[in-house]
This record gives structure tokens, C-alpha cells and sequence, in this order.
């Protein structure tokens, strides 16, 4: 957190969560209206029918309200328990998906590249978004794993990557349309199950066509 939204939540009255609503909205209608380039906190203020002053008492910069209203809670936070290692990573994929094609198109790039160049705001990325995710998929895979569902329990880094990237691609590098994520996400789910629960066979193993697995 910045140390002037510390100062701003130390005392005083209490936040009034009107404004946050309001905020909120005119940030999202902003966003579809302008895009995220050319989006600023005078505007904001205005169409929130708010002083600048005060939302800079709950944002420092333009980056973090973005970032706020985009993520108001912490991501993932509650892994879901569906019973099953296909509904519980089913659930998970549903949610980046959504979360990556709710806002207007070039928020998620342009706000992305502006976390990275700010450690302070990368830091919480990693704690609200990344660090959730990480969290979630550890408990989802511990759990498959006690089920029996799992001999190996992958990494959930790299659990996470085949999660995250194709979505990522789909919409922010190949520009494809949000309307065909289910089939997408449908495809990846099996893809994803597949490499989870394949077992590794022993060094030097043959495959299925009989070739020697070289380590």
C-alpha cells in the first residue's frame, strides 16, 4: 500500500462507500468510452460527481484505482471444492477467463505494462492476482492428490502458466473474439487434465510406439 493511502486510512472520518461506487462505475464507463490510454482521475471525478481530493485520498495514481476496481477483492481467494480435480480447475479457468475479457479491449495490456514498471504495484499484482492463483492451484492439486485423482502433484507454477497463457494469447495476441473463450477454455481443460494426470514413466522407459524415452 502507498504511504499516502496509509495516511488516508488512518483516521479521520470513514470512507464513504458511495463514493467508492461511484468511482467504480465511472472508471468502468470511462474505460469503455475512452480506453485505457486516455483515461484520467479529472475525469473520473467529474462523471463520479466526486473532488479529485477524494479519490486520491483512496487511489494514488490512475494505475492503482484501475487496478482496484478491476480487482476489488483478492482474486481466487477461496479455492472452489466441486468434488473433483476437472471442476475445480473447470471453476478456476471460468474465472481468469472472465476476469481477463470483462474489461474493455487494451485495459488489461496498457494496465499490465504499467504494473511492471512499477515495483510497488507489481508487488501487490503478484499478491492479489498471481499469489492467489498460486495458492488456489496448490490447494486444488492437494486436494486431487489426497482423492487419488493424482499420483504426481504437478507444479502449480506451471499449472498456472498452462492456465493463464493460452487465454492471454487468445485475446491480448491473436485478437480472437471473448465469444469463443468456452470453446477454447473447454479445450485447454482437457489439454491441462491430460498432462496433469499423465504419470511420468521410469528413465529410459519405452513409449507407446516403442522408442526408448531419452533423459
Amino acid at each position: 500500500m502507498s504511504a499516502r493511502k496509509q495516511a488516508g486510512n488512518q483516521g479521520g472520518r470513514p470512507r464513504d462507500s458511495r463514493v467508492d461506487d461511484a468511482v467504480a462505475s465511472a472508471v468502468r464507463e470511462l474505460l469503455t468510452e475512452v480506453g485505457y490510454m486516455r483515461l484520467t482521475m479529472a475525469e473520473v471525478a467529474a462523471r463520479a460527481g466526486v473532488g479529485k481530493a477524494a479519490i486520491y485520498r483512496r487511489h494514488a495514481t490512475k494505475q492503482e484505482m484501475i487496478f482496484e476496481v478491476l480487482l476489488p477483492g483478492q482474486f481466487l481467494a477461496v479455492a472452489p471444492d466441486r468434488g473433483s480435480l476437472r471442476a475445480d480447475l473447470a471453476a478456476v479457468l471460468a474465472e481468469i477467463a472472465d476476469s481477463m475479457a470483462m474489461p474493455p479491449q487494451g485495459t488489461v495490456p496498457g494496465l499490465l505494462a504499467d504494473i511492471h514498471a512499477d515495483p510497488a504495484l507489481r508487488e501487490r499484482f503478484d499478491e492479489k492476482y498471481l499469489g492467489a492463483q498460486r495458492r488456489t492451484l496448490t490447494e486444488i492439486l492437494d486436494r486431487a492428490t489426497a482423492r487419488g485423482e493424482l499420483t504426481t502433484r504437478p507444479d502449480p507454477a506451471t499449472l498456472n502458466a498452462l492456465l493463464v497463457g493460452p487465454v492471454f494469447a487468445w485475446l491480448f495476441l491473436l485478437s480472437e473474439s471473448p465469444d469463443q473463450l468456452p470453446a477454447l477454455t473447454s479445450a485447454l481443460l482437457d489439454a491441462t487434465l491430460a498432462l496433469a494426470l499423465a504419470s511420468p514413466g521410469p528413465s529410459g522407459a519405452p513409449d507407446d510406439s516403442g522408442s526408448e524415452i531419452v533423459t
